[in-house]
């Protein structure tokens, strides 16, 4: 399918105001056993490495179906197959990133397994290859859905609600009935004209989401808007699994709790002074907490306390390869001068990548929304971050001196203007529906 619209508005835009945000990384995900590819998300698209960060090729916003001031969670299946939540669906790419469709698309509007047009907000994948997701879509029925089929049919979870939105789900990795979920209930009207106040939920299944058991979440402390995620489940210990509460360390805090009894009760093991972007257990001992700008934390003590990291990159994701290998999200420029970093004991860190080095669009034929939506964008974007192509983790240029930041928010290209489409354009040209809580 050819994108002539697209192209002509592409060609024909001199300036536009791209999402407002600078650019930098948030995220990262891998494929379960290959110890090469790494894919990052970032404010203008995902960066995808098949070569252990040697090389990072773009895929735009608009081909995997979102714009604006969005982050999607992706989650990586054994495959290759890339899936990404979105307001309008999960969107999946099968071959590698060059084009997206959405998941149950096909399926007529009352099919219960059809997940297509609404907010998908939560996904993981279970060891077996389970995808899970659930729905957090306004005004109409959420639920918690599962796949078997990598992705191509999904069957309710049982946790069907008009005024629960589904936030995170998490399986434990060596047992594929043990699942956690969260949700938010938002304030309403009940049955006998009382008021309903906003409300957090976590429930956890041991035998694959046929029952499921709600934690009471006593002595949990809420932000003003009780919000809670599962955020990680010890691969040793699948009753122990942590939970972050949101901005409920004021002004801009969250706070992590730990259970070792599949959520029954929960220990608050540490408040932190900006969100919380990732928790990463190392091993039966070691577990790592991340923040972008309010330093980073590590715990020798299975979790049970924390203490800093002594000048670790603002980590704005944090993540661990099947090899035991941290990578995370830097600062590109000041003051880590990484976008993507890579440390052995999180205390050392190497430089993985910089925009300066980005290859360019992946490599995709024509006819796929990856060429002929994001090969006519490369030029706007290659001209904002001065992009001469990987250097493989050596310095990017001969002094070695980075470049300064973007003076406008994120792929505002100026004259250049190509890249400033993200906004403008949604996938396949129509425009995203924003939605608030």
């Amino acid at each position: 399918m050819r994108y002539p619209l697209v192209a002509a508005l592409v060609a024909a835009s001199a300036t536009a105001s791209a999402n407002g945000r600078p650019p930098f990384t948030n995220g990262v995900f891998f494929k379960p056993g290959d110890g090469q590819s790494i894919y990052v998300r970032s404010t203008f698209g995902l960066l995808i490495s098949h070569d252990d960060g040697c090389h990072f090729s773009w895929v735009c916003e608009q081909n995997i179906g979102y714009g604006g001031m969005f982050d999607p969670k992706y989650a990586i299946a054994t495959d290759g197959t890339i899936f990404a939540t979105t307001f309008t669906g999960l969107r999946v790419s099968r071959d590698g990133g060059c084009s997206f469709a959405t998941a149950t698309a096909d399926l007529p509007a009352t099919d219960p397994g059809r997940i297509a047009d609404l907010w998908i907000d939560a996904i993981d994948i279970g060891p077996g290859g389970e995808v899970w997701v659930g729905t957090s879509e306004s005004g109409k029925t959420n639920d918690v859905y599962r796949s078997v089929d990598n992705g191509i049919t999904f069957a309710r979870m049982g946790m069907q609600s008009p005024t629960i939105f589904w936030k995170s789900v998490k399986i434990a990795r060596g047992d594929a009935m043990r699942v956690y979920i969260s949700g938010y209930q938002v304030a309403g009207t009940l049955a006998d004209g009382g008021q309903m106040q906003p409300t957090a939920h976590f429930l956890a299944s041991v035998d694959g989401g046929a029952h499921w058991t709600e934690s009471a979440l006593a002595h949990v402390v809420f932000g003003s808007t009780p919000i809670v995620y599962a955020v990680a489940v010890d691969p040793a210990n699948k009753n122990i699994v942590y939970m972050t509460s949101q901005a409920a360390n004021p002004p801009s805090g969250d706070r992590l709790y730990r259970s070792t009894d599949a959520g029954a009760t929960w220990t608050e093991v540490l408040a932190t002074t900006q969100p919380i972007s990732d928790v990463v257990i190392r091993d039966a001992q070691n577990v790592i907490v991340a923040t972008a700008t309010g330093g980073s934390f590590v715990s020798s003590t299975a979790g049970t306390s924390f203490q800093p990291i002594a000048s670790p990159p603002q980590l704005a994701c944090l993540g661990q390869r099947g090899d035991g290998q941290l990578i995370g999200c830097g600062t590109n420029w000041d003051p880590d001068y990484k976008a993507v970093d890579r440390s052995a004991d999180a205390v050392t860190w190497q430089k993985v990548f910089r925009f300066v080095e980005l290859d360019g669009p992946l490599a995709c034929p024509a006819g796929t929304a990856e060429h002929d939506i994001c090969d006519p964008l490369w030029a706007g974007l290659r001209e904002q971050f001065g992009a001469t192509g990987s250097t493989c983790g050596l310095a990017p240029d001969a002094a070695g001196a980075p470049p300064p930041p973007p003076s406008k928010g994120c792929c505002d290209a100026g004259g250049g203007g190509a890249a400033s489409l993200l906004l403008a354009l949604g996938a396949g040209g129509v425009v995203l529906r924003r939605r608030r809580q």
